[in-house]
Order: structure tokens, then C-alpha cells, then sequence
């Protein structure tokens, strides 16, 4: 393995794990106060770190962040919008670890919807894999048991919302530079977030604004070493070590929030992340023929 693959698997396992903890103080917040209110002000921090990032590129603001798929980045920008407020929402509901378990079935929905939307070959195996991918999801909400009501269907949502959001993000990504498509979510979702979370607004405990600061740092933290993730080594190399997000998340679920690993939810969450890596390995395997 060369060193910049050691890295940015060194940077992915960070990323993830900030990221779980930014889950963490989203799940806080979000118990406290209003949803649409908590994910405004993670927007506005996104916002604020992409305008700092366009400042600074070589070429200029204007040239940094010029697209001709303004329309889909607004698409996106709302898939994303409406994903992370149903994530945050779940977690206010059913808690970390059982909305972050029905949300691994995300990668294999990117796999199922790649082939309408980009057009690519969708064979037998990775038909095979998403469908276990599915069948992993059912073990962890037993329908027909009682155990998950309609709360259970938030992360379900938002893993669909989420898998649209990146299937187009690989459809811009073809023609055009990744930095527009980082770019305009970012800065549209924070208007669309303000209009929709500023009506919202409570007043803040003065200890919970300590929360605040930590959401806001874990934000940009995760989305810099996100960025410097895939600088280092390919998508890829890195990407099955993003499932571990859910052992960082369950490990604070279960420390911090008092949340328990049911044997079901940990039997389908390792189906569903079987699956997913499984789906990843034939993305690499070389194609012969």
C-alpha cells in the first residue's frame, strides 16, 4: 500500500468520526431545539467555510465557482437540505444508531439508481447487492414486529434523498469541475435553510452555546478533512472505511445518549455494510472483456 493510500485512509477514519461526533451534537440540539433551526446554523457555518475556500482559489471567486448546471446544483441543494433535516429529525426520534443503520443502505442505492440516471451497466452481482443491501434494512425494522413505527422511515428518506444527491453529483462531475458542485449547496442550502429556520429561532441556554461552537467546528472539520480524503488516495481506496461511521456512531450513542445495540439492528446493519463493501470490491475488481 504507498503512503498517500495509508493517508487517506488515516484522513477518512478522521473524517468519519468527526463527522459522527457533528451527529452527536446534532442529536443534542435537536432535542432541545427546533430541527430546522439546528440544521440553519450547520448551513450557515457550511456556507461561510465554501465562500472562505472560493476566496482563496487561484483563478478568482467568479471562475472558481462558475457552472452551467446552476439548475442541478439547486436540486441538489435541496435533496441535501431535506436529507440532513430528516437525518437530524431521526435521530431526535428513534436515536443515533438505528437511523444511522437504516441509512447504510445509501451506497447501494447510488449503485441502483446509476444505471436510469448515468446510464451505467447494472449487472447481476450488483442487482444481487443491493438486494441483500434491502434485505438487511427489513431485519433492522422487522415490520410487522411492532419495533420501528413511521419514525424509522426518516433515515430511510433521507438515505433515498442522499443516494439522488450523489448519483447527480456524478452527473455534473463529467463535464465540469468538482468545486461548483462543493460550492453551490453549500451557499444555497444556507438560503434556503435561513428562509425555512429563521422563523424557528429560540433563544440558546448559555451552555448550549458551547454545544454550538463544537457543531460548528466539527462542520468544517469534517468537510476539510473530507477534502483532503480524496486529495490523498481515490475514492475507491478510502470509501469502505466510511462505514465505519457507524461503529463511531454507535459508540456514542451508547455512551453519551444511553442508546442500545438491539442484535437485530446490528444483524441487518452487517448485511446492509456486507453488502455495500461487497458492491465497492466490484466497482474496483478490473472489468475484463
Amino acid at each position: 500500500m504507498s503512503r498517500d493510500n495509508r493517508r487517506g485512509i488515516g484522513l477518512m477514519i478522521a473524517t468519519v468520526f468527526v463527522f459522527a461526533c457533528q451527529d452527536g451534537f446534532s442529536r443534542h440540539l435537536a432535542g432541545t431545539y427546533n430541527t430546522l433551526m439546528v440544521v440553519m446554523l450547520r448551513y450557515w457555518v457550511f456556507a461561510a467555510f465554501v465562500l472562505f475556500l472560493a476566496l482563496r482559489r487561484t483563478e478568482g471567486l467568479r471562475a472558481a465557482v462558475q457552472s452551467d448546471r446552476l439548475a442541478i446544483h439547486a436540486l441538489r441543494a435541496v435533496l441535501l437540505v431535506a436529507e440532513i433535516s430528516l437525518m437530524v429529525w431521526g435521530y431526535t426520534l428513534i436515536g443515533l444508531i438505528d437511523s444511522l443503520a437504516v441509512f447504510a443502505i445509501c451506497p447501494l442505492l447510488v449503485v441502483a439508481l446509476s444505471g436510469p440516471v448515468l446510464g451505467e451497466a447494472i449487472n447481476l452481482r450488483r442487482m444481487v447487492a443491493v438486494g441483500v443491501g434491502m434485505i438487511g434494512v427489513i431485519i433492522i425494522l422487522q415490520p410487522g414486529a411492532g419495533v420501528f413505527g413511521w419514525p424509522a422511515l426518516l433515515p430511510l428518506a433521507a438515505a433515498l434523498l442522499f443516494a439522488v444527491y450523489s448519483v447527480l453529483t456524478r452527473l455534473t462531475a463529467r463535464d465540469e469541475r468538482t468545486f461548483p458542485a462543493f460550492f453551490w449547496p453549500a451557499v444555497i442550502g444556507a438560503v434556503l435553510m435561513t428562509v425555512l429556520g429563521l422563523p424557528q429561532w429560540q433563544a440558546i441556554a448559555p451552555l448550549d452555546w458551547l454545544y454550538v461552537l463544537c457543531y460548528a467546528a466539527t462542520a468544517v472539520l469534517a468537510n476539510w478533512l473530507m477534502l483532503k480524503t480524496y486529495e490523498a488516495a481515490q475514492a475507491s481506496v478510502v470509501q469502505p472505511f466510511a462505514y465505519l461511521h457507524i461503529v463511531f456512531a454507535a459508540l456514542i450513542g451508547v455512551s453519551v445518549f444511553g442508546e442500545t445495540l438491539k442484535l437485530p439492528v446490528a444483524l441487518g446493519t452487517a448485511v446492509v455494510t456486507g453488502a455495500g463493501l461487497f458492491a465497492l470490491w466490484l466497482e474496483r475488481k478490473p472489468r475484463h472483456g
